[in-house]
C-alpha cells in the first residue's frame, strides 16, 4: 500500500511516501480501501511525539487517524460489515489513515449513508465528534449561549452547526478572513485579537452559559470569567488547562452509535462539516502543511 507516513518522531521532515505491504484485518478490525481521510492538528502531534504513551505508534506509521472507505475485509470477529459497504471511522490503534489501505476500529466504523459524500463522512470521527460529544457533555437547553474559541477549524465549524441544530446561540470567536464563514454557519461572529472579551460582552452582557476552546493559552484563561456558571468549559486544545479552571478536555466516546448518530444529521441536511482543503494521497504532505500553518478553515481531507 502506499502511505504518507513516518518512521521515527520529528517535524515535517520525518514525513514520507512509503510502500509498505498491504495490511490484514485482525481482531476487532476492518480494513477498507480509503477513498477519503481527514487531517487535524492532533495528529502533528502524534507525528512529533507529543502523544508518546497516549496514543500507541508502530513504525513505520501513516498519519491521521479517521477515515472513510470501502470494505475489503474484516477480522475473524467482526460481524455487520461486507466487502463493498461503505464506511467511516477511527483508525485501529498503531495504525493511521492517509494510506491507499486502512485499517479501522470496528467498534467505531459506521456505514455511511445515502447522500453523505467520503469527503463529509471522513470528518465525523475526530472534528465533528469531538463537537458532538463537547455539546452532549454540556448539556445546554435551547436558547443558551455557547462560546466557541477557534470558531473557523475543523473542531470550531462542526461546533458551530451542532450547536445551531440544537438551538443554541454561538459566539464564535476567529480571524476576520473567517468571519463570512463563521457567519454561514448560524453563529455570530466576534473578531479576534486585542479586545475580544470586550467584544464578546457586548454581545453577551450577562455572561455566556458555556465554553468550547479549540485555541488554548491566554484566551482559555480569558474567556473564564465570561462563564455564568463555573464547569461548563471544554476544551480540546489544553485539556488539563481548562480542569485548572473548573472544566474538562473532551472524553471522546469514538462508537458506532454516535458515529451513526452524526452521520445521519448530515443525511438529514441538519449538518454538514465544512471541508475547505482538499488534496490527492500523493500530495498529500501538503494537507498536513497547511493544517500545521495553525490557520486552516474548516476541515482538510485527503482523497485517494
Amino acid at each position: 500500500m502506499r502511505m504518507l507516513g513516518f518512521q521515527q518522531y520529528g517535524g515535517p521532515e520525518v514525513m514520507e511516501h512509503l510502500e509498505e505491504e498491504d495490511p490484514r484485518p485482525g481482531p476487532g478490525q476492518v480494513l477498507v480501501r480509503m477513498t477519503a481521510a481527514g487531517v487535524n492538528p492532533a495528529d502533528i502531534k502524534v507525528r512529533n511525539g507529543q502523544r508518546t504513551g497516549r496514543i500507541p505508534v508502530r513504525f513505520p506509521m501513516a498519519l491521521g487517524r479517521e477515515a472513510a472507505g470501502v470494505v475489503l475485509g474484516t477480522g475473524p470477529d467482526v460481524t455487520g460489515f461486507a466487502a463493498g459497504d461503505r464506511v467511516f471511522g477511527a483508525t485501529a490503534t498503531g495504525t493511521g489513515a492517509l494510506a491507499s489501505h486502512v485499517l479501522l476500529d470496528a467498534a467505531g466504523t459506521a456505514r455511511i449513508p445515502e447522500g453523505v459524500a467520503e469527503e463529509q463522512a471522513c470528518c465525523i470521527p475526530v472534528a465533528a465528534g469531538t463537537a458532538y460529544d463537547a455539546l452532549d457533555e454540556l448539556s445546554l437547553p435551547a436558547g443558551a449561549t455557547v462560546l466557541m474559541l477557534g470558531a473557523g477549524g475543523g473542531v470550531g465549524t462542526c461546533v458551530c452547526g451542532l450547536a445551531r441544530d440544537r438551538g443554541l446561540l454561538v459566539l464564535g470567536v476567529a480571524s476576520d478572513s473567517k468571519r463570512d464563514l463563521v457567519t454561514r454557519l448560524g453563529a455570530v461572529h466576534v473578531a479576534k485579537g486585542p479586545g475580544w472579551v470586550d467584544r464578546v460582552r457586548d454581545r453577551a452582557p450577562d455572561g455566556v452559559d458555556a465554553v468550547i476552546d479549540a485555541v488554548g493559552g491566554e484566551a482559555l484563561e480569558e474567556a473564564v470569567p465570561l462563564l455564568r456558571r463555573p464547569g461548563a468549559l471544554r476544551s480540546v486544545a489544553d485539556p488539563s488547562g481548562a480542569g485548572a479552571r473548573g472544566g474538562s478536555g473532551v472524553t471522546r466516546r469514538r462508537t458506532t452509535a454516535v458515529f451513526t448518530e452524526v452521520a445521519s444529521l448530515v443525511a438529514a441536511g441538519r449538518f454538514a462539516p465544512v471541508v475547505a482543503g482538499r488534496f490527492p494521497l500523493a500530495e498529500a504532505e501538503k494537507a498536513v502543511a497547511a493544517v500545521e500553518t495553525g490557520h486552516a478553515a474548516g476541515n482538510v481531507v485527503v482523497l485517494a
